[in-house]
């Protein structure tokens, strides 16, 4: 008799990966670690366990975004106060923020429950090559995207 395979915490084996976001797109770019984090690309895979390995992005401040998104893509956000909107263009969050505008594009991706919580904090992005994972022993990633 054959049994379906569970994953469960004690049987999850995870991994450290880097990748280099240098001259990648956004979204291309956001979809394929989307994938890593959630673990799909694991035969192992399992809908309610998070069974994804943790992701070190570098060089997110060189990332691309095409067309015009520098000028008219918005990111929105609510102080909770009365007339408390603020709008920010992706162009002034890429020159102030740029981790924040490759997390945004990730998180977009992942389930939104406290599932997509535990494996958006998997998520370590740094705005120059350098990183403090080197004990982790991260292995690249190579990701086939323009």
């Amino acid at each position: 008799m054959r049994t379906t395979f569970m994953a469960n915490e004690s049987n999850i084996e995870r991994k450290w990966y880097l990748v280099d976001a240098e001259g990648k797109t956004l979204g291309r770019l956001a979809v394929e670690v989307a994938k890593v984090l959630r673990g799909k690309h694991k035969p192992t895979y399992t809908t309610h366990v998070d069974t994804g390995d943790y992701v070190i992005i570098i060089n997110a401040a060189k990332v691309q975004l095409t067309g015009k998104k520098l000028v008219q893509k918005t990111y929105f956000s609510h102080s909770g106060y009365v007339g408390g909107t603020t709008f920010t263009t992706a162009g002034k969050l890429m020159q102030e923020r740029p981790e924040r505008v490759v997390e945004h594009a990730i998180k977009g991706m992942l389930p939104k429950n406290s599932l997509g919580r535990d494996m958006f904090r998997k998520l370590k992005v740094y705005r120059g090559s350098e990183h403090p994972h080197a004990a982790q022993q991260p292995e690249n990633l190579e990701l086939n995207i323009r």
